[in-house]
């Protein structure tokens, strides 16, 4: 199993409607995207934050999922929309 976390830094333009639109389409992906298992997103609480206020983690079966999901459409279309959205996003994917 492959484990993806990642953390989000918002830029000061982002708004409140924008923080809770990504945390909606990415709680939506494990129904839109075949190769995700299972995804969780929410608020940092963390006081060893780094100032990364919201991530998440998502599970896949194995490397070929994880980059089946990578270039799925849905994905795509979300990371376009997020990205300019973030001051810093911070990946890490390990295996189980």
């Amino acid at each position: 199993m492959i484990i993806h976390a990642f953390l989000f830094q918002w830029k000061p333009e982002a708004t409140e409607s924008d923080k809770q639109q990504a945390a909606e389409r990415i709680r939506a992906l494990q129904q839109q995207i075949p190769s995700v298992i299972e995804t969780s997103y929410n608020a940092n609480t963390s006081p060893r934050s780094q100032g990364f206020t919201h991530g998440g983690v998502m599970k896949f079966r194995d490397a070929a999922a994880l980059q089946a999901y990578f270039t799925h459409p849905v994905h795509r279309e979300l990371v376009d929309w997020l990205m300019p959205l973030l001051a810093v996003a911070a990946e890490l994917d390990y295996e189980l």
